[in-house]
């Protein structure tokens, strides 16, 4: 049996004198496509921080582990990235926005996958096994006829799929999504997440981080509502989809419907309930 992908126990972590994950206890096991939903500041992006290694939740007082990834503790940052496919508004805003704006092809971005780095450079070494996965990722995102052309000039759907190319290059065991479909118009959100369920269907387990309910897929089942830096309901998507718990969490009058595996949330009343509700 595959180990999980994370476990957090009592986990911890203090920014600016604020707990913004307060004492966090949860396991996402191998193919466990999984939604953790939840308003700005209830701890999502810190989360996905912990488990990228770019925060360290405290010690423990008994010096307990309180983060495995894969089953273990200690890890090469750079080893984990071959594992750990991340797709996010913010690597988007680097790539596209960035000091490589203007430089970087997609075929270069893609590449760029097997060395977490921000482009390709003089050195690294670049195999003909790495081109050739790196052809085959773009051409399963559909973008494979962009592969010379630069993320600049390219719709941010377009781009926004060179980058999920750029982290399933390596054959990942899990794909982060991290508030994914930001800035994409209805059409590219749609062809993006679709694009989302064929990767879940494959096996690669999905891990979506966000606050829009309708962008999870009906391949996700489980949905961890946060709120606060701890974890305000977790289960099977039907029942923490509910109007009741979505709106304590998000501090509103909700009311919900489903349709063909998707969710969607409307707002009744925002003044009807408070977010300590």
């Amino acid at each position: 049996m595959s180990p999980p992908v994370l476990e957090l126990r009592d986990a911890t972590v203090v920014l600016g004198g604020s707990r913004v994950l307060d004492s966090l206890t949860l396991t996402i096991r191998a193919g466990e496509h999984t939604a953790i939903l939840g308003p700005n500041g209830a701890g999502k992006s810190t989360l996905i921080k912990l488990l990228t290694l770019q925060q360290y939740p405290l010690a423990t007082p008994d010096g307990a582990v309180s983060i495995r990834i894969f089953g273990q503790d200690r890890w090469n940052v750079f080893e984990l990235r071959s594992q750990l496919g991340i797709v996010s508004a913010d690597l988007h805003d680097r790539f596209v926005h960035g000091n490589v704006a203007g430089q970087i092809t997609a075929r270069d971005a893609v590449l760029s996958g097997f060395f977490a780095s921000q482009g390709v450079f003089a050195n690294h070494r670049v195999t003909d096994a790495m081109r050739a996965s790196a052809s085959a990722a773009l051409g399963r995102m559909g973008v494979g006829h962009l592969a010379a052309a630069t993320l600049d000039t390219m719709s941010t759907g377009e781009a926004r799929r060179v980058l999920i190319a750029r982290a399933l290059v390596h054959d990942p065991k899990a794909l982060v999504l991290d508030e994914p479909t930001r800035g994409l118009d209805l059409v590219a959100r749609h062809e993006f997440m679709e694009r989302v369920r064929t990767i879940a269907q494959r096996g690669v387990t999905i891990l979506l981080v966000t606050h829009h309910a309708d962008e999870i897929i009906p391949e996700i089942d489980r949905v961890i509502l946060l709120r606060s830096g701890r974890v305000a309901c977790d289960g099977a998507k039907a029942s923490v989809l509910t109007s009741s718990r979505l709106g304590a969490v998000f501090g509103a009058s909700l009311s919900v419907d489903h349709e063909g595996g998707y969710y969607r949330v409307h707002v009744v009343d925002a003044k009807t309930a408070s977010r300590d509700g």
